[in-house]
Formats: C-alpha cells, sequence, structure tokens
C-alpha cells in the first residue's frame, strides 16, 4: 500500500470588517485543520485557540506510526471530545468567556485513507482532477431548511437565519461529530477554509482558483478573491496536497493560534 504525506500552503486573513481574527488553523504532513471561534470579548479567538492547540496535542498520539488505522480513527474521533471539555474548563476558570465556541474541520491522512472530522459551518472540498466535491456538510439552520426543501439556494443569502449554527463546540458536550473515510489518490487536492471563504465567494468561483496553481498562488487567489468581494469575516484557506514522497513539513499553526 503506498505511503501518503500533504505538502501544504496555508493563510489566514482577518478580513476588512472585522477588528481581530476569530479563525485558528494547523497544518502538518498527516494532519490539517481550521477551527473559526465565534463569542464577544475576544472569546471568539480563545475557543479556536484551544480546539487547533489541543488537536496538536492530540495529534501526536493517533498519528503515530505504531498505532494501527482503525484504533487511530478513533483517537482522531474522540479529540473532538478532548476540545469540548477543554473548552468548558476554561470557560469555567474564565466566566467572562462563557458561550464561547467554535466550527473545527480536520482532515487526518493514514494508510491510503483521508479521515474527515467536522462540525459547524468550516468546510473541506477536494478536487480531484476536474471534479470537485464538497465532503463535509454544514451543521446550519439553512443546511437543513435546504435538505428539506422549505427554502432554495437562491433565497440563502438574504434569509435571516443564515448564519445560524445547528452544531458548534461550545463545551455543552452536546455536539455529534461527523467522522467520515474517504480513499485519497496521488495529487489529489484538499482544500479546508473558514465560512468567511465560503460566503464570499460561490463554489464555482472557488474551483476555479483552486485548478491549475501552485498551492501558494490558489491559496494567495482564493485570499485575494474574497477581499474584492468584500471579505466581511475573518477568512482562513487551507490548500493540501496528496504526495507519495514526505517533505518532512513540520506542524505549524496560524490566525489566533500562532
Amino acid at each position: 500500500m503506498s505511503t501518503f504525506y500533504f505538502a501544504t500552503a496555508a493563510k489566514s486573513a482577518v478580513g476588512l470588517v472585522r477588528a481581530g481574527n476569530e479563525d485558528s488553523a494547523l497544518t502538518s504532513r498527516s494532519l490539517v485543520a481550521v477551527a473559526d471561534g465565534m463569542g464577544g470579548h475576544a472569546a471568539g479567538e480563545v475557543a479556536s485557540r484551544l480546539a487547533i492547540t489541543t488537536l496538536a496535542k492530540e495529534s501526536e498520539v493517533f498519528t503515530d506510526n505504531e498505532v494501527d488505522s482503525e484504533s487511530a480513527d478513533d483517537l482522531f474521533s474522540s479529540s473532538l471530545h478532548v476540545i469540548d471539555l477543554t473548552i468548558s474548563e476554561y470557560a469555567v476558570e474564565n466566566p467572562e468567556l462563557a458561550g464561547m465556541g467554535t466550527t473545527l474541520s480536520a482532515l487526518f491522512l493514514r494508510d491510503g485513507a483521508v479521515a474527515t472530522l467536522h462540525i459547524g459551518d468550516s468546510r473541506i472540498y477536494r478536487l480531484r482532477g476536474s471534479a470537485f466535491e464538497q465532503l463535509t456538510t454544514d451543521h446550519t439552520v439553512i443546511q437543513e431548511l435546504l435538505d428539506q426543501g422549505a427554502i432554495t439556494e437562491a433565497d440563502v443569502a438574504t434569509h435571516p437565519q443564515r448564519s445560524v449554527l445547528t452544531q458548534v463546540l461550545m463545551g455543552d458536550g452536546r455536539n455529534h461529530p461527523s467522522l467520515s473515510i474517504y480513499e485519497v489518490k496521488a495529487d489529489d487536492r484538499f482544500l479546508l477554509c473558514s465560512d468567511g471563504l465560503t460566503t464570499a465567494l460561490s463554489d464555482k468561483e472557488i474551483k476555479a482558483l483552486l485548478k491549475g496553481k501552485a498551492r501558494g498562488a490558489a491559496v494567495d487567489a482564493l485570499i485575494d478573491a474574497s477581499y474584492i468581494n468584500g471579505a466581511p469575516d475573518n477568512v482562513t484557506v487551507i490548500v493540501a496536497d496528496v504526495l507519495d514522497n514526505d517533505i518532512q513539513e513540520p506542524l505549524t499553526m496560524l490566525g489566533a493560534a500562532k
């Protein structure tokens, strides 16, 4: 079985409206993740930072080559509960941060497959050749209404509940993580992003900017396009290409987790 690795490019930007960055992210040779925090008085940046730094610590175990794939997946999935507990404990110690929360979308590469862990409305996409696919489903009121056929895509931009999340990590223990497994092929390209990108650009625009460019150029093009369209929110973008050779990429944190 081939062994694959990530080669990444990433950037986290404040945008044109926000005063600070509540997004956090990490990149590495086998794990990439984006977290988008929420809550006043800097609580959002704390929540996203806790999510990413806790995931990084947990990854020391589940990315160990001595751990079999099934156990690694279980540990990867359970890391979400560890993050939720960490947020809860931090809020108890710092009551002014009560109510803070964060999304989390993470991609773990191992043994010819990737596992996705997702909660909230940050997204994971895969570009394989000309096929561009969203691998995650938004945990939002809007998505539920779309699934029910109660509204159409044309209604989303002006809907009063377009920003309401149905699942988020906020230390209440009520989340239901979504773990899915996908095969990988050499040259697959994955995109992880906060909703600062997907509210500014359509999937068609994202695909056009992602395809046919070097990783760094694709990240820059996506960030620049979001700014051209007003960048009303923080925007974080990770482009992760699947290679069959290890370029020894270290774990790196971005945004509020930096």
